[in-house]
């Protein structure tokens, strides 16, 4: 049974509150799996079996198990706010992108890919144009990183004193945001795209199954994350850099390869493929369900 199709009568409301939900939702779940791979990401150490703990729970390594969990919740109310805004972007903004494609430049994507390709060309196209609006969250995701991999940045400061003082330096690494979003969203919406309409035969987007939604977000997931890997490393690098120090993106390419070796660039890779792909699933169909039913109250 596939989730009920938005069909454009949904008021701008519900689908802030739906999308929102879902984001609240996906970031009490996944939050913990999102610090854990974070810090390996930043760990400029190598890894082993002896160190992983100290890496993953820092202080708390020692501690009790239920103080090792909770120490990966982390600037929760950072990661709250960049990830319900992320969410009501994308699910909002990619159909949006789309539409506008469609309407202006359908005969191009079609001529020169098919009518076919074109339809999946179009569904990427416009997740590239999200990923690169998706900069102007930049702060918060910045904040996130810096609460779960350097608390010591923020000194006891809070948020509005620290976008006050810090202004423009939480936009820092814009550049490498934007070169990551464009192939990473580019592939996470081309992918699915095209294991609908390949693998799994879905012509119709929005009537694919529970089941096709699944895979096609597994497919898409892996995709994106994959291809986006390195420069994420990069991003992340430079993001929980204190706030003072301005880190360029070559110097921590140069210093990657040279200290750790080309591999370190997909550092922390394994837990974001292991927990992307039901995250997605998870927040997709739980946006789609509860956007109709908050439709029949706003």
């Amino acid at each position: 049974m596939s989730p009920p199709p938005s069909n454009g009568k949904d008021s701008g409301a519900a689908r802030i509150l739906g999308s929102g939900t879902s984001g609240i939702a996906e970031l009490l779940i996944f939050h913990p799996v999102d610090t854990v791979a974070k810090r390996l990401m930043s760990n400029k150490a190598k890894v082993s079996f002896s160190t992983l703990s100290p890496i993953i729970f820092r202080d708390a390594a020692t501690k009790p198990l239920a103080t090792k969990f909770f120490s990966l919740f982390p600037g929760l109310g950072y990661a709250a706010g960049y990830k319900v805004a992320q969410r009501v972007y994308k699910f909002g903004g990619q159909p949006w992108f789309n539409d506008l494609i469609n309407k202006h430049y359908k005969s191009h994507f079609s001529s020169t890919f098919g009518e076919r390709k074109g339809k999946m060309m179009m569904q990427a196209t416009a997740g590239s144009l999200t990923g690169i609006g998706e900069v102007v969250l930049l702060p918060l995701d910045a904040l996130k990183i810096k609460r779960q991999v350097n608390p010591e940045a923020f000194r006891g400061r809070g948020v509005i004193r620290i976008f006050m003082e810090e202004g423009t330096t939480l936009y820092r690494g814009w550049g490498w945001t934007m070169a990551r979003n464009a192939p990473g969203s580019f592939a996470l919406f081309g992918a699915s795209a095209v294991t609908k309409e390949y693998v799994l035969g879905v012509t119709d987007y929005s009537k694919a199954t529970w089941g096709q939604n699944f895979i096609a977000s597994i497919a898409g997931a892996v995709a994106s994350i994959t291809v986006a890997a390195p420069l994420d490393t990069v991003k992340t690098r430079i993001q929980n850099a204190n706030f003072e120090r301005k880190v360029h993106g070559m110097t921590v390419v140069k210093d990657l390869i040279k200290n750790e070796g080309a591999s370190a660039f997909f550092k922390g890779l394994t837990p974001k493929i292991l927990v992307v792909g039901p995250k997605l699933v998870f927040s997709y169909t739980l946006a789609q369900s509860l956007i109709p039913l908050f439709s029949k109250w706003v």
